[in-house]
Parts: structure tokens; C-alpha cells; sequence
């Protein structure tokens, strides 16, 4: 109470923002390159904003996009409506629609604040093909979609409290003592 306040000079001094900000939402991508988003819709009525917009489509064997049967065609998010509540973040079911921490979104013209599913979608990582094209990663998307455990792999370096872990990791809600 008695010290004195800063202020942050922005835009000339970027602080980074806390690690689960929420902030432009980011289409997920599997290792091979195929998206994760089955046009479901889950998110889109989650929405309590209805700044989500999806229409699904269906894949075939010549055109892959997901590794469902069915993918999201269009897929937009409307900035001026969306109140960065993450609830469409909780009701994905396959974790494609994650929030990054990018925050700067202001712009001078509306229709730019609808975001199209080609401005959403990650970027191709090395190693990773553009979409559409046959899984790779199994033969049916059940490969897709159940954790492989590695051996003797930790799944990261450091927990909440940053401290070392030294234990594998354990299946996404398993109990441990």
C-alpha cells in the first residue's frame, strides 16, 4: 500500500504475461500435420458470447483433414463478440482449440477481428505435411487420440512448484498417492 506504483511504458517496454493467459485462441495440429478439430460444434455452444462460428464437413479417403470422420470446414471466431472466458476451451474434446498469450488484437477495421480458420491453425512444424492427406500416425484414429506411454521418459522438467521431477509421467486422470 505504501509503494509506489509503476508504470509500465507499453508498448515500448513488453512485459510477457502470466503462463495460463488467456489470450487469441490457436487450432491445434497433430504430429503428422492433420488438425485436430472434428467440427463437432462443442465449442461454438459453449460459447456464452456466440462469438464462435463452425460448420463441420465430412472427410474421405482422398481428402483427409482430420482423423475423425468428419472435420471443421469453416471454423471463425469473432474478436469483437469474444470475452476470453475459455469456456470454449473447456468443452473441446480433443484439446484442438487451445488460447495462446498473444494479446495484441486491436485494429482499425471489424472485419478484420473475425478470424478465419487459416489465420487460427498453427503453423507446420518441420517434419509435419499439409493437410489433406492419410493418417500416418495409425491406421485408425483411435492411434490418434490414446496417450502412448514412453518408457523411462519424464514428461517435463519442472512441476508447478519448480521443483525437479524425477517420476515418469502418469496417465491423464489416474490417482497416485
Amino acid at each position: 500500500m505504501f509503494k509506489k506504483v509503476y508504470t509500465q511504458q507499453y508498448p515500448f517496454e513488453v512485459f510477457p504475461t502470466a503462463p495460463r493467459f488467456h489470450g487469441r485462441h490457436v487450432l491445434n495440429r497433430h504430429p503428422d500435420g492433420l488438425e485436430k478439430c472434428i467440427g463437432c460444434e462443442l465449442c461454438a455452444w459453449a460459447c456464452p458470447a456466440d462469438a464462435i462460428y463452425v460448420e463441420g464437413g465430412d472427410n474421405t479417403e482422398t481428402e483427409r483433414y482430420s482423423p475423425g470422420e468428419r472435420y471443421g470446414k469453416v471454423y471463425q471466431i469473432n474478436y469483437l463478440r469474444c470475452i476470453f472466458c475459455g469456456y470454449c476451451i473447456e468443452a473441446c474434446p480433443t484439446r484442438s482449440l487451445t488460447m495462446s498469450n498473444e494479446y495484441e488484437l486491436a485494429l482499425d477495421n471489424r472485419q478484420d477481428l473475425i478470424y478465419t480458420k487459416e489465420q487460427l491453425m498453427a503453423p507446420l512444424l518441420p517434419g509435419m505435411e499439409a493437410p489433406p492427406h492419410p493418417m500416418r500416425l495409425g491406421d485408425d484414429e483411435k492411434a490418434y487420440y490414446t496417450p502412448r506411454k514412453e518408457e523411462g521418459a519424464p514428461q517435463s522438467g519442472a512441476n508447478v512448484a519448480g521443483r525437479p521431477i524425477t517420476s515418469n509421467a502418469i496417465e491423464v486422470g489416474g490417482h497416485h498417492a
